[in-house]
């Protein structure tokens, strides 16, 4: 079986935006979860239009909103936030990421759902937690970055900070809160307890970059340092990038020897076709190739730099020493085997056409879940207040009359 009915008949109201809320529901929904995503009738998830052309949603969109279904509601109207108050009696988690404050200044805080819905999972995701002096700070991924700690980590030795690619601020954060949803969710079914769960962004960085914090601890309390492609505190060599055949701006090849596994660094000379450096006291120890990093580096590179990357993969981790391609987003697209393994899929949208994009890459039963259409805006409107409200015909098209719902 797949993973689409783990969480079948969990109903998740889903008021979030951008990525960090998002990519928390769409985990949800590839296993299963019934996800309504309730937007601005007008303009809908700000995501929608974020990097797009014309009137077709953004791919950002769809990277993000895959197998939810949208309804649109006019929070301004009183009658629609009776509506999402309806909506949220019946659902088992109602989730936002507004900015600070706004969320309450609609009615819709924890206390007013909870008092319609006691057992509900209510959940907030906020760039600052609080208690923090910049609770009532905006925040996106990057910023989370600054301020938590992984761009002072991220960057050559002695170069300034970096922001990594990946959005760890804003993914990162909505795997936290996607995890920490399930144990909630196990719990309330056996004993019908609700709860609040809130996660700021900074706070998640803090987690992510928790061997830094050791990095520190080891060095007197010194702050940890940036290692540029080594890891924080610096490793020992040779570890890092080393420049492949090519030339080209990822021809590179990561190479990795263990401190724990004296062995690396011996059968690495091997490969290499440098035996007459086996027991060579500049070389022998972690310690002595930390005091001979650039010797150290020098004698990999001029063997890596005959070999393009992929080639120089395959002599190194056939001798078992962890290494690895720099591989691109375009030689990964290329790739056939992460579509035969379902880890990339074709998203058939009614407007965009076929989209490939990565999935939920957890296999259930040997199956990753499907990747199903990010939805239009709005089109899930009759059909969810008919199935979660049981709203008639007539009922659902005089709120569409008043444009209390699009």
């Amino acid at each position: 079986m797949s993973g689409e009915n783990c969480l079948a008949g969990l109903k998740i109201l889903d008021l979030t935006q951008f990525e960090a809320g998002p990519s928390c529901t769409e985990a949800l929904a590839w296993m299963g979860a019934d996800v309504v995503k309730i937007e601005n009738p007008k303009v809908g998830d700000p995501g929608r239009s974020v990097g797009g052309k014309g009137a077709k949603d953004a791919f950002y969109f769809l990277q993000y909103n895959s197998n939810k279904r949208s309804v649109t509601v006019n929070l301004k109207d009183p009658r629609g936030l009776e509506l999402v108050k309806d909506l949220a009696k019946t659902a088992d988690v109602m989730i936002e990421n507004f900015a600070p404050g706004a969320i309450e200044r609609l009615g819709l805080g924890f206390d007013v759902i909870k008092a319609i819905n006691p057992a509900i999972i209510y959940c907030q995701v906020k760039g600052f937690g609080t208690g923090s002096p910049f609770e009532k700070n905006l925040a996106f991924d990057m910023i989370a970055q600054a301020c938590g700690g992984l761009m002072s980590i991220t960057g050559e030795e002695d170069g300034p900070p970096c922001k990594p690619g990946a959005t760890i601020g804003d993914t990162g954060t909505g795997m936290l809160m996607a995890i920490s949803i399930l144990g909630a969710y196990v719990r309330r079914l056996r004993t019908g307890q609700g709860e609040h769960l809130q996660v700021a962004m900074q706070d998640s960085i803090l987690h992510y970059i928790r061997n830094a914090f050791t990095v520190m601890e080891r060095t007197d309390g010194k702050a940890a340092p940036r290692a540029g492609s080594k890891t924080v505190g610096g490793g020992n060599p040779p570890i890092g990038v080393y420049p492949c055949k090519g030339g080209g701006p990822n021809d590179y090849v990561y190479i990795y020897t263990s401190a724990a596994n004296p062995e690396h660094w011996t059968r690495l000379l091997k490969v290499m076709g440098r035996e007459d450096l086996i027991g060579d006291p500049r070389f022998a120890t972690p310690a002595a190739r930390t005091e001979h990093r650039n010797e150290v580096d020098r004698i990999v590179s001029e063997w890596t730099i005959q070999h393009d990357k992929c080639t120089a993969m395959e002599l190194v981790g056939s001798a078992t020493i962890p290494a690895g391609a720099v591989l691109d987003t375009l030689e990964l697209a290329n790739d056939p085997t992460f579509r035969e393994r379902g880890i990339r899929q074709t998203m058939k949208h009614p407007v965009v056409g076929d989209y490939v994009m990565s999935g939920w890459p957890v296999r259930f039963g040997g199956r990753t879940p499907e990747v199903k259409p990010a939805p239009l805006l709005g089109e899930h409107g009759e059909q969810v207040l008919s199935e979660w409200l049981h709203y008639d015909a007539s009922r659902i098209a005089d709120l569409k009359n008043s444009e209390v719902v699009g």
